[in-house]
C-alpha cells in the first residue's frame, strides 16, 4: 500500500479505536445522531448544516486529541505528577469549552425554529 493511503488507514484505525474504547466518544456519536435527526426534522438550511458539521468535526477531533494526550501521559509515567494532571485537565477542559459553545450555537440555530 502506498504510504499516502497507509496514513488514511492509520487515521481511520485511530478513529474506530476511539469510538470503541472511549465512553465520551460514544456519547458524542449519540449526540451527533440525535442532532442530525433533529436537524432533518427541523429543516435546517445549508448554512446551518455547515455550521453543525463543523461543530461535529471539531468535537470529535478534540475528543480524539484529548484521548491522545491522556494516553501519551499514561505511557510516559505511571506515577502522579502535577504537570501530568494539569495536561490531562487542560485537554479535557478544551473539550468541555468546545462542547459548551457548541450547545449554545445549537440553541441559537434550533430554538428560533421551534418557537
Amino acid at each position: 500500500m502506498h504510504p499516502f493511503f497507509k496514513s488514511f488507514h492509520y487515521a481511520f484505525k485511530g478513529i474506530v479505536h476511539g469510538f470503541l474504547t472511549e465512553r465520551n466518544m460514544r456519547f458524542h456519536l449519540l449526540a451527533i445522531i440525535v442532532v442530525s435527526i433533529a436537524g432533518v426534522l427541523t429543516g435546517l438550511t445549508v448554512t446551518e448544516w455547515c455550521i453543525i458539521f463543523i461543530l461535529f468535526g471539531g468535537m470529535t477531533a478534540l475528543e480524539l486529541i484529548n484521548t491522545a494526550v491522556e494516553r501519551t501521559i499514561d505511557l510516559i509515567t505511571n506515577e502522579f505528577h502535577p504537570l501530568a494532571g494539569q495536561a490531562k485537565d487542560l485537554a479535557s477542559g478544551a473539550v468541555l469549552v468546545f462542547a459548551f459553545f457548541s450547545a449554545i450555537i445549537g440553541m441559537i440555530i434550533f430554538i428560533p425554529k421551534w418557537l
